[in-house]
Protein backbone atom coordinates (compact mmCIF):
# COMPACT_ATOMS: atom_id res chain seq x y z
CA UNK A 1 0.00 0.00 0.00
CA UNK A 2 1.45 3.39 -0.91
CA UNK A 3 2.25 6.04 1.35
CA UNK A 4 -0.04 9.28 1.30
CA UNK A 5 2.38 11.75 -0.01
CA UNK A 6 3.20 14.96 1.80
CA UNK A 7 1.33 18.20 1.87
CA UNK A 8 1.87 21.68 2.45
CA UNK A 9 -0.78 25.01 2.76
CA UNK A 10 1.08 28.45 2.93
CA UNK A 11 -0.33 31.22 4.63
CA UNK A 12 0.96 34.73 4.05
CA UNK A 13 -0.05 37.60 6.32
CA UNK A 14 -0.58 41.60 5.62
CA UNK A 15 -2.94 44.01 4.33
CA UNK A 16 -1.01 45.36 2.15
CA UNK A 17 -1.47 41.78 0.43
CA UNK A 18 -5.08 41.79 0.44
CA UNK A 19 -5.43 45.07 -0.91
CA UNK A 20 -3.13 44.81 -3.99
CA UNK A 21 -0.15 47.36 -2.67
CA UNK A 22 2.37 44.47 -2.20
CA UNK A 23 2.82 41.26 -4.54
CA UNK A 24 2.96 38.32 -2.88
CA UNK A 25 6.16 37.08 -4.18
CA UNK A 26 6.90 34.65 -1.07
CA UNK A 27 4.70 32.23 -2.07
CA UNK A 28 5.68 31.44 -5.44
CA UNK A 29 9.38 31.11 -3.89
CA UNK A 30 8.07 28.76 -1.12
CA UNK A 31 6.05 26.62 -3.30
CA UNK A 32 8.28 25.92 -5.47
CA UNK A 33 11.18 25.00 -3.21
CA UNK A 34 8.92 22.68 -1.36
CA UNK A 35 8.25 21.58 -4.59
CA UNK A 36 11.45 20.51 -5.66
CA UNK A 37 11.96 18.84 -2.52
CA UNK A 38 8.65 16.35 -2.84
CA UNK A 39 6.11 18.51 -0.75
CA UNK A 40 2.87 19.42 -2.48
CA UNK A 41 1.46 22.42 -1.79
CA UNK A 42 -2.04 21.82 -1.65
CA UNK A 43 -3.35 25.87 -0.71
CA UNK A 44 -2.19 29.38 -0.78
CA UNK A 45 -3.98 31.35 1.71
CA UNK A 46 -3.78 35.66 2.07
CA UNK A 47 -5.31 37.04 5.03
CA UNK A 48 -5.24 40.22 6.41
CA UNK A 49 -3.86 41.23 10.00
CA UNK A 50 -6.32 40.24 11.91
CA UNK A 51 -6.30 37.98 15.06
CA UNK A 52 -9.62 35.94 14.04
CA UNK A 53 -8.84 35.96 10.53
CA UNK A 54 -4.87 34.27 11.17
CA UNK A 55 -6.41 31.61 13.50
CA UNK A 56 -9.15 30.27 11.10
CA UNK A 57 -6.59 30.17 8.24
CA UNK A 58 -4.30 27.98 11.28
CA UNK A 59 -7.35 25.86 12.39
CA UNK A 60 -8.36 24.76 8.54
CA UNK A 61 -4.83 24.64 6.63
CA UNK A 62 -4.00 22.49 9.75
CA UNK A 63 -6.89 19.90 9.02
CA UNK A 64 -5.62 19.21 5.25
CA UNK A 65 -1.87 20.04 5.49
CA UNK A 66 0.66 17.93 7.33
CA UNK A 67 2.87 21.08 7.11
CA UNK A 68 1.90 24.27 7.06
CA UNK A 69 4.26 27.64 6.56
CA UNK A 70 3.45 31.33 7.49
CA UNK A 71 5.03 34.38 5.94
CA UNK A 72 4.78 37.91 7.62
CA UNK A 73 3.53 39.84 10.97
CA UNK A 74 6.73 39.26 12.72
CA UNK A 75 8.28 42.88 12.44
CA UNK A 76 8.55 45.45 15.72
CA UNK A 77 5.49 47.45 15.02
CA UNK A 78 1.69 47.12 16.50
CA UNK A 79 -0.11 45.90 13.83
CA UNK A 80 2.91 43.14 13.67
CA UNK A 81 0.46 40.26 15.56
CA UNK A 82 1.75 37.03 14.34
CA UNK A 83 4.01 36.03 17.24
CA UNK A 84 2.11 37.00 20.39
CA UNK A 85 -1.02 34.94 18.65
CA UNK A 86 1.47 32.08 17.70
CA UNK A 87 1.89 32.41 21.72
CA UNK A 88 -1.55 31.87 22.51
CA UNK A 89 -2.32 29.31 19.67
CA UNK A 90 0.57 27.10 20.81
CA UNK A 91 0.22 27.63 24.37
CA UNK A 92 3.29 29.31 25.22
CA UNK A 93 4.79 32.26 26.85
CA UNK A 94 7.06 34.75 25.25
CA UNK A 95 11.01 34.34 26.62
CA UNK A 96 13.99 36.47 25.29
CA UNK A 97 16.10 34.27 23.68
CA UNK A 98 20.09 35.41 24.36
CA UNK A 99 21.11 33.90 20.95
CA UNK A 100 18.59 36.12 18.86
CA UNK A 101 19.48 39.10 21.11
CA UNK A 102 22.94 38.91 20.47
CA UNK A 103 22.23 38.49 17.21
CA UNK A 104 20.15 41.75 16.69
CA UNK A 105 22.20 43.74 18.84
CA UNK A 106 25.41 42.70 16.39
CA UNK A 107 23.44 43.73 13.08
CA UNK A 108 22.72 47.03 14.65
CA UNK A 109 26.41 47.77 15.99
CA UNK A 110 28.77 46.09 13.54
CA UNK A 111 26.30 45.94 10.44
CA UNK A 112 23.84 48.37 10.23
CA UNK A 113 26.05 50.65 12.30
CA UNK A 114 23.40 53.09 13.62
CA UNK A 115 23.87 55.33 16.67
CA UNK A 116 22.67 55.44 20.09
CA UNK A 117 21.21 52.72 21.60
CA UNK A 118 18.91 49.86 20.76
CA UNK A 119 15.21 50.90 21.02
CA UNK A 120 12.70 48.47 22.97
CA UNK A 121 11.12 47.46 20.17
CA UNK A 122 13.75 46.20 18.48
CA UNK A 123 15.28 44.30 21.65
CA UNK A 124 11.26 42.53 21.56
CA UNK A 125 12.13 41.30 18.49
CA UNK A 126 13.90 38.97 20.51
CA UNK A 127 10.90 37.39 22.61
CA UNK A 128 10.10 34.18 21.30
CA UNK A 129 7.37 31.58 22.59
CA UNK A 130 9.19 29.07 24.83
CA UNK A 131 7.95 25.98 23.04
CA UNK A 132 8.92 26.81 19.52
CA UNK A 133 12.24 25.86 17.60
CA UNK A 134 13.94 28.86 16.50
CA UNK A 135 15.23 29.19 13.61
CA UNK A 136 17.81 31.62 13.25
CA UNK A 137 17.35 34.75 10.93
CA UNK A 138 21.02 35.14 9.45
CA UNK A 139 20.38 38.69 7.77
CA UNK A 140 17.54 40.33 9.85
CA UNK A 141 15.87 40.45 13.46
CA UNK A 142 12.58 38.17 13.24
CA UNK A 143 14.17 34.35 13.59
CA UNK A 144 11.35 31.94 12.23
CA UNK A 145 10.04 29.74 14.46
CA UNK A 146 8.77 25.81 14.07
CA UNK A 147 5.85 24.81 16.46
CA UNK A 148 4.98 21.00 16.57
CA UNK A 149 0.62 20.54 17.30
CA UNK A 150 -1.41 17.02 16.74
CA UNK A 151 1.42 15.22 14.15
CA UNK A 152 1.61 18.66 11.94
CA UNK A 153 4.53 21.07 11.16
CA UNK A 154 4.15 24.86 11.40
CA UNK A 155 6.78 27.31 10.65
CA UNK A 156 6.19 30.96 11.19
CA UNK A 157 8.46 33.06 8.73
CA UNK A 158 9.22 36.85 8.47
CA UNK A 159 7.35 38.67 5.55
CA UNK A 160 10.80 40.35 4.40
CA UNK A 161 11.42 38.19 1.08
CA UNK A 162 15.31 37.93 1.68
CA UNK A 163 14.99 37.00 5.01
CA UNK A 164 12.44 34.22 4.17
CA UNK A 165 14.55 32.98 1.49
CA UNK A 166 17.60 32.41 3.28
CA UNK A 167 15.65 31.01 6.11
CA UNK A 168 13.80 28.38 3.74
CA UNK A 169 16.80 27.55 2.15
CA UNK A 170 19.07 27.56 5.02
CA UNK A 171 16.79 26.38 7.41
CA UNK A 172 13.03 25.29 6.45
CA UNK A 173 14.01 22.23 3.21
CA UNK A 174 16.95 20.48 5.16
CA UNK A 175 14.93 20.25 8.13
CA UNK A 176 11.46 19.02 6.30
CA UNK A 177 14.23 16.72 4.16
CA UNK A 178 15.58 15.18 7.39
CA UNK A 179 12.07 14.86 9.19
CA UNK A 180 9.19 14.15 5.87
CA UNK A 181 8.78 11.39 3.95
CA UNK A 182 8.90 13.11 0.73
CA UNK A 183 7.31 12.30 -2.69
CA UNK A 184 8.74 12.19 -6.05
CA UNK A 185 7.44 15.22 -8.02
CA UNK A 186 8.84 15.87 -11.26
CA UNK A 187 7.88 17.98 -14.21
CA UNK A 188 8.42 18.29 -18.26
CA UNK A 189 7.64 21.55 -19.77
CA UNK A 190 7.17 22.01 -23.98
CA UNK A 191 6.31 25.22 -24.72
CA UNK A 192 3.69 26.12 -28.03
CA UNK A 193 2.66 29.06 -30.00
CA UNK A 194 0.62 29.50 -32.72
CA UNK A 195 -2.49 27.31 -31.30
CA UNK A 196 -4.70 28.08 -28.12
CA UNK A 197 -5.78 26.25 -25.86
CA UNK A 198 -8.99 24.79 -26.60
CA UNK A 199 -6.95 23.43 -30.05
CA UNK A 200 -4.18 22.11 -28.22
CA UNK A 201 -6.92 20.44 -26.01
CA UNK A 202 -9.23 19.08 -29.10
CA UNK A 203 -5.53 17.66 -30.38
CA UNK A 204 -4.79 15.94 -27.53
CA UNK A 205 -8.06 14.36 -26.39
CA UNK A 206 -6.76 10.90 -26.90
CA UNK A 207 -3.54 11.66 -25.01
CA UNK A 208 -4.75 12.91 -22.15
CA UNK A 209 -7.18 9.93 -21.72
CA UNK A 210 -4.46 7.53 -22.34
CA UNK A 211 -2.28 9.15 -19.53
CA UNK A 212 -1.43 7.02 -16.43
CA UNK A 213 -3.16 7.86 -13.17
CA UNK A 214 0.03 9.48 -11.30
CA UNK A 215 0.47 11.93 -14.44
CA UNK A 216 -1.09 14.85 -14.83
CA UNK A 217 -0.94 17.75 -18.04
CA UNK A 218 -1.92 21.19 -16.91
CA UNK A 219 -2.19 24.06 -19.98
CA UNK A 220 -0.12 27.55 -18.95
CA UNK A 221 -0.90 30.43 -21.52
CA UNK A 222 0.64 33.25 -21.74
CA UNK A 223 1.04 35.74 -24.14
CA UNK A 224 0.10 34.32 -27.24
CA UNK A 225 1.95 30.87 -26.47
CA UNK A 226 0.93 27.81 -24.39
CA UNK A 227 3.08 25.86 -21.95
CA UNK A 228 2.17 22.12 -21.55
CA UNK A 229 3.53 20.84 -18.44
CA UNK A 230 3.39 16.82 -17.58
CA UNK A 231 4.04 16.16 -13.94
CA UNK A 232 4.51 13.38 -11.91
CA UNK A 233 3.91 12.87 -8.26
CA UNK A 234 4.31 9.46 -6.99
CA UNK A 235 6.92 7.36 -4.79
CA UNK A 236 9.47 6.29 -7.12
CA UNK A 237 12.43 8.98 -9.05
CA UNK A 238 13.12 6.41 -11.17
CA UNK A 239 9.49 5.14 -12.45
CA UNK A 240 8.50 9.28 -12.69
CA UNK A 241 11.57 9.85 -14.92
CA UNK A 242 10.59 6.66 -17.04
CA UNK A 243 6.97 7.69 -16.81
CA UNK A 244 7.79 10.89 -18.30
CA UNK A 245 10.65 10.37 -20.62
CA UNK A 246 7.69 8.06 -22.34
CA UNK A 247 4.85 10.25 -22.25
CA UNK A 248 6.97 13.10 -22.78
CA UNK A 249 7.78 12.45 -25.98
CA UNK A 250 4.19 11.45 -27.03
CA UNK A 251 2.91 14.81 -26.15
CA UNK A 252 5.63 16.36 -28.03
CA UNK A 253 5.10 14.07 -31.25
CA UNK A 254 1.20 15.13 -31.58
CA UNK A 255 1.46 18.60 -31.22
CA UNK A 256 4.93 18.84 -32.97
CA UNK A 257 3.10 21.58 -35.50
CA UNK A 258 3.28 24.23 -32.38
CA UNK A 259 6.08 23.11 -30.47
CA UNK A 260 8.81 25.81 -29.90
CA UNK A 261 10.63 24.65 -27.20
CA UNK A 262 11.12 21.15 -25.30
CA UNK A 263 11.56 22.76 -21.76
CA UNK A 264 10.67 25.55 -19.89
CA UNK A 265 12.41 28.71 -20.71
CA UNK A 266 11.76 32.07 -22.16
CA UNK A 267 11.66 32.95 -25.93
CA UNK A 268 14.44 35.54 -24.42
CA UNK A 269 16.90 32.54 -23.76
CA UNK A 270 15.83 30.83 -26.73
CA UNK A 271 16.85 33.13 -28.90
CA UNK A 272 19.76 34.16 -27.26
CA UNK A 273 20.46 30.35 -27.61
CA UNK A 274 19.78 30.22 -31.00
CA UNK A 275 21.96 32.99 -32.02
CA UNK A 276 24.74 31.94 -30.10
CA UNK A 277 25.10 28.88 -31.58
CA UNK A 278 24.34 30.12 -35.25
CA UNK A 279 27.26 33.32 -33.79
CA UNK A 280 24.51 35.88 -35.25
CA UNK A 281 23.70 39.62 -33.68
CA UNK A 282 20.36 41.37 -33.52
CA UNK A 283 18.95 44.39 -32.62
CA UNK A 284 15.61 46.24 -32.32
CA UNK A 285 13.86 49.03 -33.41
CA UNK A 286 10.80 50.63 -31.17
CA UNK A 287 8.24 52.65 -31.19
CA UNK A 288 5.53 52.22 -28.92
CA UNK A 289 7.39 49.30 -26.87
CA UNK A 290 9.68 52.07 -25.69
CA UNK A 291 12.39 49.42 -25.27
CA UNK A 292 10.95 46.37 -23.65
CA UNK A 293 11.93 43.88 -26.34
CA UNK A 294 15.67 45.31 -25.61
CA UNK A 295 14.96 44.69 -21.87
CA UNK A 296 13.67 41.33 -22.08
CA UNK A 297 16.53 40.31 -24.79
CA UNK A 298 19.29 41.91 -22.22
CA UNK A 299 18.02 40.42 -19.18
CA UNK A 300 20.01 37.49 -19.89
CA UNK A 301 23.34 37.11 -18.97
CA UNK A 302 26.35 37.01 -21.44
CA UNK A 303 23.47 38.53 -23.98
CA UNK A 304 26.58 40.99 -25.01
CA UNK A 305 27.41 37.98 -27.26
CA UNK A 306 24.78 38.33 -29.78
CA UNK A 307 22.70 41.46 -28.50
CA UNK A 308 23.99 44.96 -30.49
CA UNK A 309 21.44 47.53 -29.54
CA UNK A 310 18.27 49.34 -29.76
CA UNK A 311 17.12 52.58 -31.35
CA UNK A 312 13.74 53.76 -29.76
CA UNK A 313 12.32 55.75 -32.01
CA UNK A 314 9.15 57.03 -30.13
CA UNK A 315 9.23 60.08 -32.11
CA UNK A 316 8.97 59.96 -35.64
CA UNK A 317 11.44 62.19 -35.98
CA UNK A 318 14.01 59.83 -34.76
CA UNK A 319 12.51 57.24 -37.08
CA UNK A 320 13.44 59.52 -40.20
CA UNK A 321 16.68 61.01 -38.85
CA UNK A 322 18.03 57.43 -37.20
CA UNK A 323 16.59 54.62 -38.99
CA UNK A 324 15.91 56.10 -42.75
CA UNK A 325 11.89 55.87 -42.48
CA UNK A 326 10.74 57.99 -45.53
CA UNK A 327 8.65 60.97 -44.71
CA UNK A 328 6.48 60.12 -47.57
CA UNK A 329 5.65 56.88 -45.68
CA UNK A 330 4.60 59.00 -42.17
CA UNK A 331 2.51 61.06 -44.38
CA UNK A 332 0.75 58.61 -46.32
CA UNK A 333 0.29 55.64 -44.65
CA UNK A 334 1.75 56.87 -41.67
CA UNK A 335 4.14 55.31 -38.72
CA UNK A 336 1.42 52.55 -37.69
CA UNK A 337 1.62 50.78 -41.09
CA UNK A 338 3.67 47.31 -42.72
CA UNK A 339 5.64 50.06 -44.58
CA UNK A 340 6.89 51.87 -41.54
CA UNK A 341 8.34 48.68 -39.51
CA UNK A 342 9.94 47.51 -42.89
CA UNK A 343 11.49 50.30 -43.81
CA UNK A 344 12.78 50.53 -40.16
CA UNK A 345 13.90 47.11 -40.44
CA UNK A 346 16.12 48.33 -43.10
CA UNK A 347 17.44 51.17 -41.42
CA UNK A 348 18.07 49.38 -38.24
CA UNK A 349 19.95 46.84 -40.28
CA UNK A 350 22.10 49.15 -42.02
CA UNK A 351 23.06 51.11 -38.50
CA UNK A 352 23.29 48.41 -36.39
CA UNK A 353 24.92 46.34 -38.56
CA UNK A 354 23.22 43.31 -37.23
CA UNK A 355 22.47 39.99 -39.19
CA UNK A 356 18.36 40.11 -37.61
CA UNK A 357 16.49 43.28 -36.49
CA UNK A 358 12.93 43.70 -34.86
CA UNK A 359 10.70 46.69 -35.39
CA UNK A 360 7.58 47.82 -34.00
CA UNK A 361 5.11 50.51 -33.86
CA UNK A 362 1.58 50.85 -32.89
CA UNK A 363 -0.97 52.72 -30.95
CA UNK A 364 -0.88 50.50 -27.34
CA UNK A 365 -3.89 53.28 -25.71
CA UNK A 366 -5.54 54.63 -24.05
CA UNK A 367 -5.23 57.67 -26.87
CA UNK A 368 -3.70 58.14 -30.04
CA UNK A 369 -6.58 56.36 -32.12
CA UNK A 370 -8.10 56.83 -35.19
CA UNK A 371 -11.36 55.39 -36.89
CA UNK A 372 -8.86 53.51 -39.43
CA UNK A 373 -6.36 52.99 -36.52
CA UNK A 374 -8.25 52.10 -33.03
CA UNK A 375 -6.37 51.48 -29.86
CA UNK A 376 -4.44 48.32 -30.10
CA UNK A 377 -3.30 48.55 -33.61
CA UNK A 378 0.21 47.23 -33.98
CA UNK A 379 2.80 46.58 -36.52
CA UNK A 380 5.60 43.98 -36.25
CA UNK A 381 8.42 42.79 -38.13
CA UNK A 382 11.17 40.66 -38.44
CA UNK A 383 13.75 40.77 -41.10
CA UNK A 384 17.49 40.32 -42.18
CA UNK A 385 19.08 42.00 -45.21
CA UNK A 386 17.33 39.28 -47.60
CA UNK A 387 13.89 39.00 -46.13
CA UNK A 388 11.28 40.78 -43.90
CA UNK A 389 8.05 39.06 -42.34
CA UNK A 390 5.40 41.49 -41.10
CA UNK A 391 2.46 40.95 -38.63
CA UNK A 392 -0.29 43.55 -37.68
CA UNK A 393 -1.81 42.83 -33.98
CA UNK A 394 -5.05 43.67 -33.02
CA UNK A 395 -4.98 44.00 -29.11
CA UNK A 396 -8.15 44.76 -27.04
CA UNK A 397 -6.20 44.87 -23.44
CA UNK A 398 -4.84 48.32 -21.16
CA UNK A 399 -1.36 49.75 -21.68
CA UNK A 400 0.90 47.95 -19.50
CA UNK A 401 -0.78 44.44 -21.07
CA UNK A 402 -0.92 45.82 -24.97
CA UNK A 403 3.06 46.32 -24.47
CA UNK A 404 3.96 42.71 -22.73
CA UNK A 405 2.17 41.20 -25.46
CA UNK A 406 3.18 43.03 -27.94
CA UNK A 407 6.78 42.42 -26.85
CA UNK A 408 6.02 38.70 -26.61
CA UNK A 409 5.02 38.74 -30.39
CA UNK A 410 7.71 40.09 -31.86
CA UNK A 411 10.02 37.99 -30.39
CA UNK A 412 7.70 35.13 -31.84
CA UNK A 413 7.64 36.52 -35.29
CA UNK A 414 11.99 36.76 -34.81
CA UNK A 415 11.86 32.96 -33.57
CA UNK A 416 9.60 32.03 -36.84
CA UNK A 417 12.49 34.03 -39.01
CA UNK A 418 15.35 32.29 -37.51
CA UNK A 419 13.97 28.93 -37.62
CA UNK A 420 13.58 29.37 -41.43
CA UNK A 421 17.24 30.51 -41.56
CA UNK A 422 18.18 27.48 -39.25
CA UNK A 423 21.48 25.67 -40.56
Amino acid sequence: MSTPLPTASIITIGDELLIGQTIDTNSAFIAQALNQVGIWVRRRVAVGDQYRDIQEALNQESVSSDLILITGGLGPTSDDITKPLLCDYFGGKLIRNQSVLEHIEHLFTQVYRRPGPLLERNIKQADVPDNCEVLPNAIGTAPGMLFRKDGKIFISLPGVPAEMKKLITDEVIPRIVKECATASIQHRTLLTAGAGESILAEALTNFESALPKNLKLAYLPKYGMVKLRLTYIGESELTGKALLDEQFLILSETIQQWRIAEEDIGLEVLIGNWLKEQNKTMGTAESCTGGSIAQLMTSVPGSSAYFIGSVVSYANRIKVEMLGVKEETLQTVGAVSEKAVREMIEGGLKRMGTDYMVSVSGILGPGGATPEKPVGTVWIAAGTKDKIITRQLNLRFDRSRNTTITTHQCLLLLWELLKTNEG
